[in-house]
């Protein structure tokens, strides 16, 4: 398990360990790594804003705060089985790593029959694998430059083979036709531009605030695409 992964691991137990917390001894034992090396997650994740401390005593252990943990979710087998079954057709799109994380947590609240339920019913869907339609090195970065609006640098290799670098302002993710686009303003071409994600030869996030386009002067989708929620 990677560092990365370890953290999120590790931040998702202590989440579902509420209230009661766990100790380094028993984070240590369940990620197999020394009790020294979760020391130094928990102040990774205390330095990225992560609500956790460490609580003394005898019974101590780390704790997270009340507002980030869930409260009792009243959500069915086949609700928590859709959003399975959705989350697995798309495990290598946009905000996929985030949409599991959430699926993670209404798991961990839920009673222990809804879930059994959930995980009976879940083993019945099956789902293709599908062909990676972008790398997490490209993912992450343009995940993050769309929500933080911040600019994005780009070396971008288009239909012809030509590679280019781009500053970018990113505005909006779109699937067309089975492939994934970035929509951002191209500094470079000084207009929209529709950036292929398994185009993108690499991508960095920059300290630059990004301009935002309204979604409205952007324009409709394309006749084969729609928002994941309708515009009201």
């Amino acid at each position: 398990m990677n560092r990365t992964d370890r953290l999120y691991a590790l931040r998702e137990e202590l989440r579902r360990a509420g209230p009661a917390g766990r100790t380094a001894a028993r984070l240590a034992a369940e990620l197999e790594v020394s009790i020294r090396t979760i020391r130094r997650d928990v102040s990774a994740l205390q330095q990225a804003g992560f609500p956790v401390w460490a609580r003394p005593g005898p019974s101590g252990g780390y704790v997270v705060d009340a507002s980030a943990t869930l409260p009792p979710v009243n959500i069915t087998a086949a609700e928590a089985s859709a959003l399975a079954a959705a989350l697995a057709v798309c495990r290598d799109q946009p905000f996929a790593r985030d949409g599991t994380a959430a699926l993670t947590k209404l798991l961990g609240v839920m009673d222990e029959q809804t879930r059994a339920r959930t995980e009976r019913l879940a083993s019945r869907i099956w789902v293709k694998d599908s062909d990676r339609l972008s790398s997490p090195a490209v993912l992450g970065p343009v995940e993050r430059g769309l929500q933080e609006r911040r600019v994005l640098a780009v070396d971008y290799r288009d239909e012809n083979g030509k590679q280019t670098s781009r500053r970018v302002d990113p505005q909006l993710l779109g699937s067309i036709d089975g492939r994934w686009y970035l929509v951002a303003h191209c500094r470079l071409r000084d207009g929209l531009r529709w950036f292929r994600l398994d185009r993108i030869q690499h991508v960095s996030i920059t300290a630059e605030p990004a301009t935002e386009i309204p979604v409205e002067d952007i324009g409709q989708p394309p006749p084969t695409a729609h928002p994941v929620i309708p515009r009201a």
